[in-house]
């Protein structure tokens, strides 16, 4: 969505931005409370772990499909009453989630659960933005993705403990409640955004034809992987490989969390000073951290410490979501919302990958070697669309 003013929120910006972020701790915590409780939900559904994966692949299919479908349909929607309907969505797939009695209606729920994802996130950025001037644009979506770094630094470990004392299905119905609380929020905090005059389904599948847009798309679908190999495994690694207690598994998912909160203030920062070379920094932080975890997963402390160093890298959600939003100025809400597709997409290759690493008996820890791999094939995407975009400027140079 182009810019023209800043568009003022009815009871003040802080609070709108405090909306705007709970739905991203509410889905957040819905996405990531499954990877927490995923030994628990293997054993109820009768599957092994490495199979409940496919659970969490299940969210991630949603995501990518429900990102540009929602997105191209409701491209002439007004953007608060889209951002209702969506939390709406949230709502009834996480009930379905906490009431669903075997595997493939787990498997259901969780797919609709995802499916209002994206279209979330992406909206959410562009309603942000809009409420700022653009060089605050990046720090506004920050704060957008901060409630999805909270998820995990307060909501994935209140539902993983959650789970363990009261089963994993009131740690779904814990996310359905805060998706009533958003819808209330939403209605009464955001303002009326309508779309652009413009906006049509053919506009925003405009998207498609930029090179660059599939290229930014790719670093997030390859690169962020990484961290989802890991994530995605993360308590039977601490149990089984650094030895720590069940109970104790909450707390370093809290370590998790504080990394990506800190990475999401990071990242938005960096990003509206210096966006491409903050990508690269970024994403060849994650491979350096990622190795680490693979060589320090053995010990508690060193365990505790790389988790944090590689939420931090999280840093790259608003740093990529801008970068969509630049290369994508005719059809932001889909290019938005594919953006967290891309991420789900690399969720459900992060826990794939890392599923066969550990079937093919490589151990649990060897998920870091598996994402610093994923992370470095987002690095070399990342190179190919810079090399791509320095050529396009030279040639306009010559014309020029």
């Amino acid at each position: 969505m182009t810019q023209d003013k800043v568009i003022a929120a009815p009871h003040g910006l802080a609070l709108a931005q405090i909306a705007l972020g709970l739905g991203g701790l509410f889905i957040g915590t819905g996405e990531f409370a499954a990877m927490g409780l995923l030994p628990s939900m293997a054993q109820s559904a009768g599957v092994s772990i490495p199979q409940a994966g496919n659970l969490i692949s299940a969210y991630a299919l949603g995501v990518v499909v429900g990102a540009p479908a929602l997105a191209i349909a409701t491209a002439r929607m007004e953007k608060r009453n889209l951002l209702l309907l969506l939390a709406a969505i949230v709502l009834v797939g996480n009930l379905a989630s906490a009431l669903a009695p075997g595997f493939l209606s787990i498997a259901a729920a969780r797919f609709v659960a995802g499916l209002p994802h994206g279209a979330y996130y992406g909206t959410a950025s562009i309603v942000a933005a809009a409420m700022v001037p653009p060089t605050q644009r990046a720090q506004a979506i920050g704060r957008v993705m901060l409630g999805l770094a909270a998820a995990n630094l307060i909501g994935v470990p209140l539902t993983t403990w959650l789970g363990q004392s009261f089963g994993w299905r009131s740690a779904f119905g814990l996310v359905a409640v805060g998706g009533v609380l958003l819808v209330v929020m939403l209605r009464i905090l955001i303002p009326t955004i309508a779309a652009e005059k413009d906006a049509s389904p053919l506009r925003e599948l405009s998207a498609f034809r930029s090179l660059q847009i599939w290229l930014t798309l790719g670093v997030a679908t390859i690169g962020f992987g990484g961290m989802f190999a890991v994530y995605s495994y993360i308590t039977p690694t601490l149990v089984e490989e650094t030895g720590v207690g069940q109970a104790t598994v909450p707390w370093f998912l809290a370590l998790w969390g504080l990394g990506m909160v800190v990475g999401n203030i990071a990242g938005g920062w960096l990003a509206d000073r210096a966006l491409i070379p903050s990508i690269f920094a970024i994403i060849v932080w994650n491979v350096v951290f990622l190795v680490l975890f693979f060589l320090a997963a053995h010990g508690p402390i060193m365990a505790g410490a790389s988790l944090f160093m590689i939420g931090i890298g999280f840093a790259l959600v608003p740093a990529l979501q801008a970068r969509l939003m630049d290369v994508a100025r005719q059809a932001q809400s889909l290019a938005a919302a594919m953006n967290h597709s891309a991420f789900n997409l690399s969720n459900a290759i992060g826990a794939w990958t890392g599923g066969l690493a550990i079937a093919a008996g490589f151990g649990w820890a060897s998920t870091g070697l598996v994402g610093a791999a994923l992370a470095a094939g987002g690095l070399a995407i990342m190179v190919v669309s810079a090399l791509l975009l320095r050529r396009a400027a030279s040639t306009q140079e010559l014309k020029a």
